[in-house]
């Protein structure tokens, strides 16, 4: 059995929707924007805590959201849908982040800073998922990730 999350924003957004709940599948459309990896784990955190999430794995979700949801702002064109859902039985949460595929050029992040400032995103989610991958859909990728959430 799949777990989904429901989200309500607090206040609708300053420049248009920037994000679409559909508490049917736990699925979210997210501006393509520097807020995008904020406004995610916003959503995360609510609904970890329906799910009642441990803390130490909670943490590593919020984490994995940040570098999943970051890279498609960074690597990638829009549209950014990002979906979280939990298997209890499997003990697991699972995070999907797709994105427009790769951008011609990278995001203005990139260029701002040195080498050792970036690039080391994918090593993380590396160390904190039980399992994480891509694949390629017509006119998009998908990211995902994993992450154990038992106490």
């Amino acid at each position: 059995m799949i777990v989904t999350c429901t989200y309500t924003p607090e206040a609708p957004p300053r420049q248009g929707p920037a994000r679409s709940p559909s508490t049917s599948v736990g699925t979210w459309t997210l501006a393509h924007d520097p807020e995008a990896a904020g406004e995610a784990r916003k959503i995360t955190k609510e609904c970890l805590a329906q799910w009642s999430v441990a803390e130490d794995a909670a943490d590593s979700v919020l984490l994995t959201v940040s570098e999943l949801v970051t890279n498609a702002v960074e690597h990638a064109r829009p549209p950014l849908n990002f979906g979280l859902s939990r298997d209890p039985g499997a003990q697991r949460v699972h995070i999907e982040v797709s994105d427009g595929g790769p951008a011609a050029m990278d995001g203005d992040w990139i260029g701002s800073c040195t080498p050792d400032e970036h690039g080391r995103g994918l090593e993380i989610v590396d160390q904190l998922t039980a399992a994480h991958g891509d694949r390629t859909e017509p006119g998009r990728a998908v990211h995902w990730a994993d992450v154990t959430s038992a106490p």
